[in-house]
């Protein structure tokens, strides 16, 4: 089963595209629960052009996520890479 991914606006504030966040999604390096309270899912990933992304979002039903956040990583995630 294909998950559906859907975007609020404040996804591309930090500059990234669609493409840059379905190539994370499409090859996660870390993916666990963030905030248990309000379900916010971290991924992080390289893009195409190999820049560690942080992405964040929620779980809106068992085939669709919508994705929030995406930036480049910030060194806080990048140590959960190390573990």
């Amino acid at each position: 089963m294909e998950v559906v991914v859907k975007f609020a606006p404040s996804a591309f504030k930090h500059g990234g595209t669609e493409a840059d966040i379905y190539h994370v999604l499409n090859n996660v390096e870390y993916d666990d629960v963030l905030d248990d309270d309000n379900e916010k899912h971290l991924v992080l990933g390289f893009d195409s052009k190999t820049n560690l992304l942080e992405i964040l979002y929620n779980v809106i039903d068992e085939q669709t996520v919508r994705v929030f956040h995406a930036m480049k990583c910030t060194n806080t995630f990048r140590a959960l890479l190390d573990r």
